[in-house]
């Protein structure tokens, strides 16, 4: 063969469009894949019209995970993945009771796979999605029919095998219960998704929306889910997005009504999110949006809520309200329109007056009140003269309607409420800012308030007052100016209180006291709220100066005795009688106690006896204020002797009672005692366990020890002071086993000087620290000495009992003598009454007697012996009682007889001249 030939003949280049013969089939084999591909999703959807099984769902969250990618590209797949994301919003169907539990996790995983499917950027998908999680809250599932279920009554049974089979499966389907799919939603990451998902969203403000309507569903259902909303900062995320354009202002409504649901699930996350800078300036943006451009009453509403969670984030302590200039704009708006500004903000701003108007005034001034826990806030203040337009509300309202209607613009209802609202912002930032209260003349401002409660005047008072603090008589308002005057005497400027006494104040609020406690139906809460606070006010002004304790006089302690007099029997009421007792007392020791003058009349009506008496009958917590008073009231010599002749109902006396509680206070603290009272350890006289039992800490030099802590805890420290006034000799009305905790009492400060020296020394050891040599030893006979005190006290006692002993067993003997004495009489008795019986009765034995007695007789004649024995007879003396009369004295000593003694002369003396002599007198009764 020619090569030539060879090589002329060798094959044509192949044509460019020869190569697509494998490509067209590789395109015809990915169309039909695709289209095999749709007809088993067709018809999957179709064997699922009535829901997805639960065992199905990992397999079915694959698919749409495959659709989600391919919609994009493939338009054909758009159906058929809204179908799918439009079933799933029917339950879920299970074919066991036991699916529901074996399957939890996988529809967690399904349901948080459903979020994610947020990635799609294809409009109508993201609203299938947001459809379906709302639908989660409304959904029903769909009637069974008898031959299958409603997706498949359109077709014949007969036509295919498999759906005769899945019609006969479909009858033993149930849906899940309703509460399944919220249940685990609340524990998968759904809410988290569609909340992160919002970023995405720019470009289409109608899903957006859609979307802030299911998180409001969302939050507003369950805390887990507003928990799982914080935890991807949910609450910045939504109000950094409030603010973008929106015409119909529902962007705005949503996001605030979140915010809202999340602070009452989680109100300290919330406003710590809210409090970063980019926040409170778009809260501001949205505030200043609504007040000025707002007319509806919706969006005074929203204005409102905006206003509240602002109010919110000023309770934290980290919010930037002064740094971001909202604080400025905020303190503006609370003084409008009582102060005139040129500020732009308020220069075109109207109030309607209207309730949202009025809830928007009394939260500004409540936002003072959180605000001004920050320094700078306090100089803001200052400059937009804020102390000055709440006094103006505060201020009594003019006297006629003609007046009222020129001044303000509220009704009288809407302005009670205000000035309530702002006496509560005065409670709280008068005591601040003391230096502005008095330069706008605070005090007169609301002792012409105190003035106009008091007075006469039906009107006003049909607002806010509560149906306690009654409508119409200003009850409510003197509660707000009494609290405002409380706080500021409180706060110990003297300045501040001088002012007070000089305007009268002390006799005003004497005269309102009494007035109010002359009314019978005065015994309310908030009456007895006001009483005890007038008397906290005039304690506070009273307590370091003698010349206001002179004004207090005879009427302060007239009013004082008179609340003394009640008693302590509703102290558990409920209703504050407690605190008006404590008060009382606190009046008592700073309004008259160490004025002689009010001392003496105190005394002069008993006043130390009702301390007593309250003492008595208080519960124990009053015991330390009571034992106080009655401690400064004794430095007066002629309270002392009031205190001794005090008796209790049961007749015990001020010492015993004292001493009484003493023994109850070392129960109470489990002092080592033995079962006589008497001290068990020498070395610990007055410790009680409990101390005993604390850890052995070394304290720092200017923090007490609890050795000096201890005298102003319990009531002893007091007790021994009492007695130190009252003496520790011949007091009334004590027993033996009174001596012997009595002489515990006398040696208390000598107990507590070595207890505090032993505290000392151990503490020493305790921080290692080794004293001198000298000081040592007088660290050890301290010790040695309170210890050798402790011993003689406890010989003291001891002898005390033994003496006791010894009366007892004297006072048994006597009594056993005076038993004995008394049955003996009985014998004696007994024996005189069987003789008489036996002479009336027996004529024989009456005669024996009379010749035993006639002859007894003749015996004991003496016998003459000489003759004018003879001649002159012998004489018998008879003694007769002429009276009887009692002294003072007990026993015989105490009666007083009076006798006349008679001579008689024998038998056979002349009858007829008898000699009588006179009556001599004579008394038992010994000089």
């Amino acid at each position: 063969m020619d090569s030539s030939r060879f090589v002329h003949r060798r094959k044509p280049d192949i044509p460019v469009i020869g190569p697509r013969a494998p490509d067209k089939k590789q395109h015809t084999q990915e169309v039909n894949l695709k289209e095999r591909h749709l007809f088993v999703l067709k018809k999957l959807l179709k064997r699922c019209q009535i829901g997805f099984l639960l065992k199905e769902l990992t397999g079915i969250a694959k698919i749409l995970n495959i659709c989600a990618e391919k919609v994009t590209d493939h338009p054909e797949y758009q159906p058929i993945f809204y179908e799918a994301l439009h079933i799933c919003r029917l339950p879920f169907l299970k074919e066991k009771s036991s699916d529901e539990l074996n399957y939890a996790q996988d529809v967690i995983e399904f349901l948080s796979h459903m979020g994610c499917l947020m990635r799609v950027s294809d409009a109508e998908v993201r609203q299938h999605i947001v459809e379906s999680v709302k639908s989660f809250y409304s959904s029903v599932a769909p009637k069974l029919l008898p031959d299958g279920t409603e997706g498949l009554t359109k077709t014949k049974p007969r036509t295919f095998h498999s759906e005769n089979r899945f019609s006969r499966l479909a009858l033993r389907l149930q849906p899940t219960s309703p509460g399944y799919r919220l249940q685990l939603l609340e524990r998968s990451d759904l809410a988290q998704t569609l909340l992160l998902s919002m970023a995405a969203l720019e470009n289409q403000p109608g899903i957006k929306l859609q979307l802030l309507q299911t998180l409001q569903i969302l939050s507003s259902s369950s805390d887990m889910n507003c928990t799982s909303i914080l935890q991807a900062g949910g609450a910045e995320t939504i109000c950094l997005h409030m603010n973008q354009p929106d015409p119909n202002g529902q962007v705005l409504f949503h996001s605030s009504e979140i915010l809202w649901n999340l602070l009452e699930r989680g109100s300290t996350e919330v406003t710590a999110q809210l409090s970063s800078m980019e926040c409170v300036i778009s809260l501001k943006e949205a505030f200043l949006h609504q007040l000025i451009n707002g007319f509806r009453h919706s969006d005074l509403q929203l204005r409102n809520d905006l206003l509240v969670i602002t109010t919110l984030i000023a309770g934290n302590p980290n919010s930037l309200l002064i740094e971001s200039l909202f604080a400025k704009q905020l303190v503006v708006f609370a003084t409008f329109p009582e102060l005139k500004s040129h500020n732009p903000l308020v220069s075109n701003l109207k109030l309607s007056y209207n309730n949202e108007d009025l809830k928007m005034k009394k939260m500004l001034l409540n936002l003072l009140v959180l605000m001004s826990k920050d320094l700078a806030a306090l100089q803001l203040y200052k400059e937009e003269r804020v102390l000055l337009a709440v006094l103006m509300l505060v201020r009594p309202p003019a006297a006629s309607p003609e007046r009222r209607s020129a001044s303000r613009q509220w009704s009288s209802a809407q302005q009670e409420e205000v000035q309530l609202q702002a006496l509560a912002t005065l409670c709280s930032l008068a005591p601040i800012m003391l230096e502005d209260y008095m330069s706008c003349q605070g005090n007169a401002v609301l002792l012409l308030l105190l003035d106009w409660c008091v007075a006469q005047d039906a009107f006003f008072g049909q607002g806010h007052s509560s149906p306690v603090e009654g409508r119409g008589r200003r009850k409510a308002q003197m509660r707000h100016c009494i609290r405002v005057l409380r706080s500021v005497t409180s706060s110990g400027e003297e300045s501040v209180n001088q002012d007070l006494c000089d305007q009268g104040t002390i006799n005003q609020l004497l005269g309102i006291l009494m007035q109010m406690e002359a009314s019978p139906d005065e015994d309310d809460l908030v009456s007895l709220e006001i009483k005890s606070d007038i008397q906290l006010i005039l304690s506070a002004l009273c307590e370091r100066d003698m010349h206001r304790k002179e004004l207090f006089g005879s009427e302060g302690v007239e009013m004082a005795v008179h609340f003394l007099k009640k008693g302590s029997d509703k102290f558990y009421s409920g209703l504050g009688h407690n605190k008006l007792i404590l008060s009382t007392v606190d009046c008592v020791w700073s309004c008259i106690v160490g004025c002689y003058t009010t001392e003496d009349y105190f005394l002069a009506k008993e006043g130390a006896s009702l301390l007593m008496d309250l003492l008595s009958s208080s519960p124990r917590c009053v015991y330390c204020n009571v034992l106080a008073s009655l401690l400064e009231l004794c430095d007066n010599p002629n309270a002392l002797s009031h205190i001794l002749s005090w008796r209790d109902s049961r007749g015990q006396t001020a010492p015993r009672f004292l001493l009484q509680l003493w023994m109850d206070e070392e129960g109470e603290l489990n002092v080592s005692r033995d079962q006589d009272g008497g001290i068990a350890d020498p070395q610990r006289p007055i410790l009680g366990v409990y101390q005993q039992e604390d850890p052995q800490l070394s304290f720092p030099a200017n923090v007490p020890s609890a050795a000096v802590l201890e005298l102003s805890e319990n009531l002893r420290s007091k007790i021994y002071s009492i007695f130190c006034k009252l003496g520790f000799h011949d007091l009334p009305g004590l027993s033996r086993k009174h001596y012997v905790t009595l002489s515990v009492v006398r040696r208390y400060l000598d107990f507590k000087v070595g207890e505090v020296w032993e505290e000392v020394s151990r503490e020493l050891g305790l921080d290692g620290v080794r004293p001198t040599t000298p000081d040592e030893e007088a660290l050890s006979a301290v010790c040695k000495i309170s210890e050798d005190t402790a011993r003689k006290v406890a010989a003291e006692q001891r002898s005390i009992l033994e003496l006791q002993e010894k009366e007892d067993i004297s006072e048994e003997q006597l009594m056993y003598t005076e038993i004995k004495s008394h049955w003996k009489q009985k014998e004696l008795k007994a024996k005189s009454w069987d003789s008489y019986v036996s002479r009336t009765s027996n004529y024989e034995i009456l005669k024996e007697v009379k010749a035993q007695r006639e002859e007894y007789i003749e015996s004991s004649r003496p016998k003459p012996e000489h003759e004018e024995a003879a001649v002159h007879p012998t004489e018998l003396i008879l003694g007769h009682v002429i009276s009887v009369e009692r002294t003072g004295s007990s026993g015989p000593a105490g009666v007083k007889l009076t006798l006349a003694r008679t001579s008689i002369k024998a038998s056979g003396q002349d009858q007829a001249a008898p000699t009588t002599q006179d009556p001599e007198y004579f008394s038992t009764v010994k000089d």
